[in-house]
């Protein structure tokens, strides 16, 4: 896969050495509303998820690149997935693991990397995504990349006890200037 390239970051593929960083994000309590995770991964199954990484993502569906500094700090990760080559849409997920990186720009430069690819190399005519109406940084995030609200899902998710609603945002290709 080519390297996606931006002025502060990189998108990789994901490498056997990233087993500790994938653990450490999949077991983290504090975000596993924003990803639908109710259980934790043991680090065998997420060596198992890492060896088929490489597999193609018309194949497996799903996409997972590092967010990675050009220290080659791991910083977050961004996901393709639902990957419908049919229809030519698929979800796009994006985490910067760490507060103290956030807000730097690293996610919208790789939202903006991974929309180009999706749309000038895989050819897709539209991306989507799942944000829960509490979520205000993605939601900024998002809408800043052109992406539209076109609905909300009512009591959506269960989180403590307590239901939240989700938006529902898209992107289509031709909205893209």
């Amino acid at each position: 896969m080519v390297t996606l390239k931006g002025q502060h970051m990189y998108l990789r593929a994901l490498e056997p050495e990233d087993l500790e960083f994938v653990y450490e994000i999949e077991n983290d309590e504090t975000i596993w509303e924003i990803s639908n995770t109710q259980t934790p991964y043991s680090k065998f199954l997420l060596q198992q998820y890492l060896n088929n990484a490489h597999k193609d993502i018309y194949e497996v569906k799903q996409l997972r690149l590092v967010i990675s500094s050009y220290e080659d700090k791991a910083l977050g990760l961004i996901d393709i997935f639902d990957f419908d080559f049919k229809n030519k849409r698929a979800g796009i997920g994006i985490l910067i693991k760490n507060e103290n990186d956030r807000t730097k720009g690293y996610g919208s430069e790789a939202l903006k990397l991974l929309v180009s690819y999706s749309f000038n190399k895989l050819n897709l005519h539209q991306l989507y995504c799942n944000i829960s109406e509490d979520n205000e940084a993605s939601l900024h995030l998002f809408k800043t990349m052109g992406f539209e609200i076109i609905g909300l899902k009512k009591d959506w998710n269960l989180i403590n006890k307590n239901y939240k609603n989700e938006y529902l945002l898209q992107l289509l290709n031709s909205d893209v200037h």
